[in-house]
């Protein structure tokens, strides 16, 4: 079904393109409505999910709720352990691990995404300080 691209729609994904921090959808929403105050929760939620299954965005299912990832192309996510914060990590897709989790688990796999944990760089000194005094 074609959806009509809307000027909300077109705004929301302006907005996510805007952030570089993979967003939930309560920071969008509060970065939308400061450009239009008349744009609702429910509208933003909305479009977020029409933006995601159209491959516009991609949604991330993360630990800590739901978040919003403007880049579209195969990579995978690093998340603070700490703090929660959500980036980028450039690693070459491996289809390999499509086709052995296929065979290990008898589900026809036809992707995946990877997230690994640890500890983001201000986390990380923040802790590395507190350990030194």
């Amino acid at each position: 079904m074609q959806r009509r691209n809307t000027r909300q729609r077109k705004l929301i994904l302006e907005v996510v393109r805007s952030m570089n921090d993979h967003p939930t959808a309560d920071e969008i929403y509060l970065a939308v409505h400061e450009r239009d105050e008349h744009i609702g929760r429910g509208t933003v939620y909305r479009n977020l999910n029409v933006l995601a299954d159209e491959g516009e965005i991609v949604l991330l299912k993360t630990p800590g709720g739901n978040r919003f990832d403007w880049r579209t192309a195969e990579h995978s996510h690093v998340i603070c352990t700490a703090c929660g914060s959500v980036a980028d990590v450039f690693l070459p897709y491996n289809n390999s691990l499509d086709d052995a989790a296929s065979d290990s688990s008898g589900y026809v796999v036809d992707s995946h995404y990877t997230f690994f944990e640890g500890l983001c760089p201000s986390c990380h000194a923040r802790y590395n300080s507190k350990g030194a005094a």
